[in-house]
């Protein structure tokens, strides 16, 4: 597909290093010709130097001939418009990023269909939603949601004590009686789907699917269970911040907000009354400890500052807090932090590429794939994928057993009338069924693709 991404910030550049990588034609568009030049170079993409509401730009850029366009600079307003005259001038479909928490209410929906919007991002209001799943089950690292909550799939890190460590899955699954499936390893920086002879080693990043009524109880089973995080601090008083607060308040949660600008302070406090908000410097250790970070269930770092983020997350981590989540822009700071034992890190560009990769996704759909939905797990090293069975698919009722998938490929999850199957050599798929498969190394762009010739 063609398309467009005006800005070239963190997220614009994540959102399009996101495109290329799956094969789209893309076109930047930012008014810094350096900034400009140095990312067309870097991410392989043409790029048009101006401001991205001049419809001369647009049209420079190829805007009658985009299948998307996606506006991502640091203004609202300006996200906006561009998608409005993107769309005006041509554009089959318009992503505006909107951070304003005053645009993310009951206005937002008029505003989309005002401005013909195909969607609106918040990339804070998304990662406080990743961390907030997180703390909902802190045993994770990461935590997907299927099929409109049927399925979900988890990520875990196995430790020494746990009663998986030196078991194959064959083993771990006769032994627990529990209904789950391993389909994805991350040992080092090899990633592996694995089959019921793999041995699960410690330190080993496993991807669990299972029904999400029994995820606690398969935890507990596990030994990596921890308990539901109630009394959360979280550092720095951003937007991330703010959203993330209202979530767990919300859930009946205890929060404690960190902030040095008194004037933010001040504001938080109105917006949030039902938190405990203080003006401190969270750098000091000092100001930590006598604002109880000993007696907390989660910590969450959420500075302007992957250093310092990483730094105070590391400080809490030593002080035995069970659950630390720092928010790191930076891959090479995410891959710093992994070998920090920081492995609940928040990042949230990666976050907006997925989102948008997601939809491209789906647009293409309608040109001819059958991919419903799209996630990534495991770094971004393997991609689970959601189909609707059709009648034409050729394999209909075949016990799973007798299918011959290609490698690196592995069948997840079944969604039938609504009821999520974790799935066994007897189980098969059906018509109607919604199949949750899991790739690493591939594209597949119908069900039929997991099939080896």
């Amino acid at each position: 597909m063609n398309v467009i991404v005006a800005g070239c910030g963190k997220v614009g550049l994540t959102v399009a290093a996101g495109l290329v990588e799956e094969g789209h034609s893309v076109t930047l568009i930012d008014d810094d010709m350096q900034i400009l030049s140095e990312s067309t170079n870097i991410y392989d993409a043409m790029g048009v130097c101006g401001n991205c509401t001049d419809c001369t730009v647009l049209q420079d850029a190829g805007v009658e001939n985009a299948q998307l366009v996606i506006a991502a600079t640091a203004s609202d307003e300006m996200n906006m418009l561009c998608c409005y005259l993107a769309k005006k001038l041509g554009a089959s479909h318009t992503i505006a990023r909107i951070r304003n928490p005053e645009y993310n209410t009951k206005s937002l929906d008029f505003l989309k269909q005002e401005l013909d919007l195909s969607m609106s991002i918040n990339p804070e209001m998304l990662a406080a939603r990743e961390m907030f799943n997180v703390l909902k089950v802190p045993s994770a690292v990461k935590v997907e949601t299927f099929s409109e909550g049927n399925l979900e799939i988890i990520e875990v890190i196995i430790n020494k004590d746990s009663p998986a460590e030196g078991k194959s899955l064959f083993e771990l699954r006769n032994k627990l009686k529990a209904t789950f499936l391993v389909c994805t390893v991350q040992r080092g920086e090899q990633l592996i789907i694995p089959d019921g002879h793999f041995v699960l080693k410690e330190g080993d990043k496993i991807g669990l699917t299972a029904p999400i009524s029994q995820v606690q109880k398969l935890l507990k089973a596990l030994g990596i269970s921890k308990k539901k995080a109630k009394n959360i601090m979280i550092l720095g008083g951003s937007r991330i911040a703010f959203y993330l607060t209202n979530m767990l308040i919300a859930a009946g949660n205890s929060v404690k907000l960190i902030e040095r600008n008194r004037q933010k302070c001040t504001t938080l406090s109105q917006q949030l009354p039902k938190a405990v908000v203080i003006n401190g410097d969270g750098a000091q250790q000092e100001l930590l400890l006598e604002e109880g970070l000993e007696s907390l269930d989660a910590f969450v770092t959420l500075t302007g500052m992957d250093e310092e983020n990483i730094l105070i997350a590391m400080f809490a981590a030593a002080h035995d807090v069970p659950t630390v989540i720092p928010k790191i822009n930076r891959d090479e700071l995410v891959k710093m932090a992994a070998k920090l034992n920081l492995d609940r890190c928040i990042t949230p560009g990666k976050i907006v590429r997925d989102i948008v990769v997601q939809y491209a996704r789906a647009i293409e759909n309608s040109m001819g794939s059958n991919v419903e939905t799209m996630y990534k797990l495991m770094d971004n090293q393997a991609e689970v994928l959601e189909f609707n069975v059709r009648k034409e698919f050729a394999y209909i009722d075949v016990p799973i057993k007798e299918l011959k998938l290609k490698s690196h490929i592995l069948i997840a999850g079944i969604i039938r009338k609504g009821k999520p199957i974790i799935p066994t050599g007897e189980d098969f798929i059906a018509k109607d069924d919604k199949v949750i498969i899991v790739v690493s190394g591939k594209r597949l762009n119908d069900l039929s693709d997991i099939m080896a010739n």
